[in-house]
């Protein structure tokens, strides 16, 4: 017989084990833990090291010692078959206690641990989602040539006021309109602007227009609604420039002399239909990706399964560190971020809740569906994934260690595996139009 196990649920999401083991079990796990310790123990009188019958070397060991390692192998070993026997995702370590010990052959324990909840998949072979269409337009190509030209100009610094097509070399600070509290990121130092270039918030750049070296104005802008940091959106900022040079720009002819000038190219025909391939293999990757998450997000959002806080936690953590990190490549503090918004850590993580529950749900649904689809990562699959990953880090020896870690080896195996889930989705999807 095995050992017996009883299931309770106190929440949807966290669970008791109470857990029997029967005697020969028990013996089981007494002789592995008995011949670990015999490889650490000293020389035993009369046998060689390593040599030593297990009831001998039981004899020569520390009883405190040898109950320690037995329970913490055998709680353990026994709590992972009752998880297997169960059939249910563990999320945290669990909180043991001993119900009863009798020397090696009685053993009782509850083991209380946060779990998945039971997850229903709604018919996702049948959810759909769209790609858009993707364009370049010729408007699009002109402005990257303009772009182009605007930095292969010559610049001729100039006495006279600033005028459309011109660019100006200026500092400027921007404060709550409201507040006159200063935004952060909102403020640079000799910064080169080329007016008409649209490249700035949209209405700053004509402000500058009649402006002199050595002048100062003060301008109001709103940005606009969908400004990448959500905290300026719509707001009205005042803005205090100083102007310290104005340049007129030559631009280079807009010919093949010039299409040659920035790369292989004989024509300035060449030229821009090589950039309009790659402003439309950018439009198709973001469709692409837009496409897959607005499937994914579907099927997340019909997928019942209760989410153990604990999973939804580390996603905030997860979700704050990368906004950490954008953050920091704009130049700007995490405080000065909370200070924008408005909102204490704690705020701005509960702000997160929702969407850290759904990205969680994501990928519960994903797995899920991997394993009704029977998808797996093969050996052979996950060691092309790592060689390709160590081939970008040639140089990097810490780097190449850390790719044979089994716990980064085990991430890149689940990407895998999601990837090969996702294009399993869209096959669906696909087949269904």
């Amino acid at each position: 017989m095995s050992m017996h196990v009883e299931t309770k649920y106190l929440e949807d999401t966290k669970v008791t084990f109470t857990v029997a083991a029967e005697a020969k079990e028990l013996a089981e796990i007494k002789e592995v833990v008995l011949k670990q310790l015999a490889k650490s123990a000293g020389a035993i009188p009369g046998f060689r090291k390593g040599k030593a019958p297990l009831t001998v070397v039981e004899k020569h060991l520390d009883p405190a010692l040898l109950q320690s390692e037995f329970l913490q192998t055998a709680v353990n070993e026994l709590f992972i078959r009752s998880v297997e026997k169960e059939s249910v995702r563990t999320v945290s370590r669990p909180e043991v206690e001993i119900k009863k010990f009798v020397s090696y052959d009685t053993l009782e324990f509850t083991a209380t641990v946060e779990v998945v909840g039971k997850i229903t998949l709604p018919d996702y072979k049948n959810i759909k989602a769209t790609k858009q269409k993707v364009s370049v337009t010729e408007k699009e190509v002109d402005e990257v040539i303009e772009n182009l030209r605007s930095r292969a100009a010559e610049r001729k610094e100039v006495s006279r006021a600033a005028k459309d097509g011109d660019e100006v070399v200026i500092d400027f600070s921007g404060v709550d309109a409201k507040t006159k509290k200063a935004i952060p990121g909102a403020d640079g130092k000799e910064y080169p602007l080329g007016i008409g270039s649209n490249t700035f918030i949209p209405g700053f750049e004509p402000e500058l227009i009649g402006l002199k070296a050595g002048d100062e104005k003060t301008f109001d802008v709103v940005f606009p609604k969908d400004y990448g940091e959500k905290s300026l959106q719509n707001k009205k900022v005042t803005f205090t420039v100083k102007v310290h040079k104005v340049q007129e720009l030559k631009l280079p002819e807009k010919d093949d002399a010039f299409a040659a000038t920035v790369g292989p190219f004989k024509t300035l025909s060449e030229l821009k239909e090589d950039i309009k391939k790659q402003l439309l293999a950018d439009k198709e990757r973001n469709a692409e990706q837009a496409y897959e998450n607005e499937l994914v997000q579907k099927i997340a959002e019909k997928t019942k399964v209760a989410v153990p806080k604990v999973l939804v936690d580390e996603q905030i953590l997860r979700m704050e560190q990368e906004e950490r990190q954008n953050l920091m490549y704009r130049g700007l503090t995490w405080k000065e971020h909370l200070d924008a918004e408005g909102l204490t850590e704690e705020e701005h993580r509960e702000k997160n809740r929702d969407q850290a529950a759904l990205r969680v749900k994501a990928g519960l649904a994903l797995s899920e569906i991997a394993e009704a689809e029977k998808l797996q990562v093969t050996p052979d699959e996950l060691e092309v994934q790592i060689q390709l990953l160590k081939n970008q880090y040639q140089s990097d020896q810490r780097m190449q260690e850390e790719l044979d870690k089994p716990e980064n080896r085990r991430d890149i195996a689940g990407r895998i595996l999601t990837q090969k889930t996702v294009e399993r989705l869209k096959e669906l999807n696909s087949s269904k139009k």
